[in-house]
């Protein structure tokens, strides 16, 4: 394995005590050999002789020296005060994983059989696999539901299953909810009257749908539980601030903060913003057999992804992690985490030694990564009243680059739901401190309020 530098970072167990001195530091494991140095090519000193280095650990993990300053989940999100949490529950928010229950490549599997694994040949001329048209009495019910709901002046933050009651549409969203979870991880609705009904029951007839899938998380530092794809004139070059879904430009092949992505099309482009899926674990068969060197790359811990700004009081500006896991117990499956825009925008810290950069190994492994889900994807496109909903522990996915009409006619719109399905309630058992909690992930700053705009800010 090629020396990897990570500055001020050294590679530990939990149990392990370090007493080094020199700025350099090697650690050596059953599994890892992880060495840091400056940004130079002269070898690293012999350690000192009392340097105490106990052989009773872990497999290696690496931390931010001192490891009590890593951010974990310190307070309770389940009893958020709810003068600011309508619902009583704080996005848990982003974390690093527990890294000593991660597991080594070799512990990989080398093929991955079940429902979860499909090529595109097996949908695209079988659109009664993955497309359900709402009927008349679903749309009717949904209506109906919905216009009680805002008559009942109850905060569309505050909405769920128990306030928005969906007798025989949520039967069809229940069983979705497992095929989602367990299966092929994808559905495509028609139908939605997004054209006919306006922004507000809009809103709330989808995040209404949305919570009999999950727990609606926070998207973004300002707490948006509702989303707004859509291009707002922010400079898509400048990444390390900008939000890729905030502005026209390409999404490459990503997982996003939520177990489930929900995409509603209010309003469609002139020209682009068209929908790629593609299968994590049948990718993960190809990288095996055909990449296998970048199929192990993708399991190491060495990934920094940025916050962009988006963090709370004491947290670093990154995550460090792999891009694939094995689940922390559950069914042992292959989950995957991943964003191509949020691993390159780290050189304002890469450029000054604080982190590594990409290496030449992580810069191939992420143009084949990218490049086989390409070569393997499922392509749709989405028309006003269509829902795409999406697992982003399984599945990842892409848009292509758009072009809206002109002024006055409306941009490309699409409301955006993060739903959370914890471990306890059929969720996949991650590798994270929040694995247990009601709403996992998202993106939570301090005690920012949850916010449902009805268009974008």
């Amino acid at each position: 394995m090629a020396p990897f530098y990570r500055g001020r970072h050294v590679l530990i167990s939990q149990t392990c005590e370090l007493s080094i001195r020199s700025k350099y530091s090697i650690i050596r494991s059953s599994s890892f050999i992880w060495q840091s140095s400056p940004s130079t090519s002269k070898p690293p000193p012999t350690l000192p002789t009392t340097t105490h280095i106990p052989y009773t650990m872990a497999p290696g993990i690496l931390v931010e020296e001192p490891a009590a300053q890593l951010p974990q989940v310190t307070k309770s999100n389940l009893d958020a005060p709810r003068h600011i949490f309508p619902d009583g529950i704080r996005t848990s928010g982003q974390h690093p994983p527990l890294y000593d229950v991660l597991k080594p490549y070799s512990e990989f599997p080398k093929e991955i059989t079940g429902r979860t694994v499909w090529k595109r040949d097996d949908f695209i001329n079988n659109p009664e696999k993955w497309v359900h048209p709402f009927t008349d009495e679903e749309v009717a019910e949904l209506s109906a539901t919905a216009d009680a709901f805002i008559a009942s002046g109850t905060p569309l933050t505050g909405i769920s299953k128990e306030n928005f009651v969906l007798p025989k549409l949520g039967k069809v969203l229940t069983d979705l909810r497992e095929d989602l979870l367990n299966g092929k991880g994808f559905i495509l609705f028609k139908r939605f009257p997004a054209d006919v009904w306006g922004p507000e029951k809009n809103a709330v007839a989808y995040m209404g749908l949305g919570t009999y899938l999950g727990y609606f998380v926070s998207q973004n530092g300002r707490g948006h539980v509702l989303g707004h794809v859509k291009d707002v004139g922010d400079d898509p070059t400048q990444i390390h601030t900008v939000r890729i879904y905030r502005t026209a430009a390409r999404q490459f092949f990503h997982a996003d903060d939520g177990d489930i992505v929900g995409l509603l099309c209010v309003h469609r482009a002139q020209e682009g913003g068209e929908s790629d899926i593609v299968s994590v674990h049948n990718v993960w068969n190809i990288l095996q057999k055909e990449h296998p060197d970048v199929a192990e790359t993708l399991t190491k811990p060495i990934w920094y992804f940025d916050r962009k700004g988006e963090v709370s009081d004491g947290q670093e500006e990154w995550v460090r992690q792999p891009i694939v896991y094995i689940e922390n117990g559950g069914q042992g499956r292959l989950y995957c985490k991943w964003d191509p825009y949020y691993v390159k925008s780290l050189t304002r810290f890469s450029d000054k030694g604080i982190i590594p950069p990409l290496s030449e190994e992580q810069l191939h492994a992420l143009k084949v990564l990218e490049d086989t889900c390409q070569q393997e994807a499922l392509h749709m496109v989405l028309e006003v009243g269509d829902i795409q909903f999406l697992s982003n522990a399984h599945l990842l996915h892409a848009r292509t680059a758009y072009r809206d009409f002109a002024p006055p006619a409306p941009r490309r719109h699409l409301l955006r739901l993060w739903l959370a399905t914890p471990e306890g309630e059929g969720g996949w058992a991650l590798p994270m401190p929040d694995s247990h909690e009601k709403k996992r992930g998202g993106i939570q700053v301090n005690d920012t309020p949850p916010r449902a705009p009805l268009d974008a800010e």
